[in-house]
């Protein structure tokens, strides 16, 4: 049976998370307040120590929870299949995802909060979204490290694209099928012999 004071910990918890996710939407990640984020859950701004001991603490959870809602919404997604299409679908979505929610986007690709550095547990799931990438890559036969490199590349420049531009829209997910065409012609150029029998 789960202590209920432990239940009504969490509840809290989850609801100042939530919380945290509008402010910084509203003012930026860098200038959230954590005085309107106390009064937005209503509670005195010291009583949000109980729950975070720093600021850096309550970005680390938003890290960790924007993380996992990514590993939700990948692993409601079917990556399997014909290889150049399942890419297709991954870039897409991942695109698409990272427009729907700019400051999510930010707090997990970019260094929006000086000097925040992501506790080991939650860069785990940051590790555990990066084997679900990898594994769409094996997948299409692509398993050298510079095929990932390239293809995170073709993730984060089209992604931070939508994000900054485009938010909430496809202007830039709508091409995910050329960019992949692109990148596996690059891939199989890179692989095939030249002339003279040199690679």
């Amino acid at each position: 049976m789960i202590d209920p004071r432990i239940e009504r910990r969490e509840s809290k918890r989850a609801a100042i998370i939530t919380a945290a996710w509008e402010l910084a939407g509203r003012d930026g990640l860098a200038a959230l307040s954590l005085h309107d984020l106390a009064s937005t859950v209503g509670l005195r701004q010291p009583s949000l120590y109980v729950y975070f001991d720093s600021k850096m603490a309550l970005y680390d959870a938003l890290f960790c929870d924007g993380y996992r809602q990514l590993l939700e919404y990948t692993k409601e997604r079917d990556y399997t299949g014909e290889p150049r299409e399942t890419l297709v679908r991954f870039l897409r979505d991942l695109v698409e995802w990272s427009g729907a929610d700019v400051v999510r986007y930010q707090m997990l690709f970019q260094r929006s909060v000086p000097g925040f550095e992501p506790s080991p547990a939650s860069w785990a799931l940051a590790t555990e979204f990066y084997e679900v990438a990898t594994g769409v890559l094996h997948a299409a036969g692509l398993t050298e490290a510079s095929d990932l490199d390239l293809f995170s590349a073709l993730i984060s420049g089209m992604s931070s694209q939508q994000a900054a531009n485009d938010p909430g829209g496809t202007r830039w997910s709508q091409h995910a099928e050329r960019a992949v065409d692109m990148f596996l012609s690059a891939a199989t150029r890179r692989r095939s012999p030249r002339k003279g029998g040199k690679k």
